[in-house]
């Protein structure tokens, strides 16, 4: 039997937890921001690692 959680309950024990966790993740996401890597699309990363698997599979069925 699952039991709906309230909306209104915090995840976090304590309003200090939950503000250091906050500010934590803001610093995160603009650290990842202002990384000058470039950035690959999810699309094109997947479409490569399909390559790799179908061929992988090809290899397989001639052995």
């Amino acid at each position: 039997m699952k039991t709906a959680l309230s909306s209104l309950v915090s995840e976090f024990e304590t309003a200090e937890w939950e503000l250091s966790y906050t500010d934590w993740l803001h610093n995160k996401v603009a650290s990842n921001f202002a990384n000058p890597r470039s950035v690959i699309p999810h699309d094109e990363v997947m479409a490569e690692m399909e390559a790799v698997i179908d061929k992988l599979v090809a290899e397989q069925k001639n052995l």
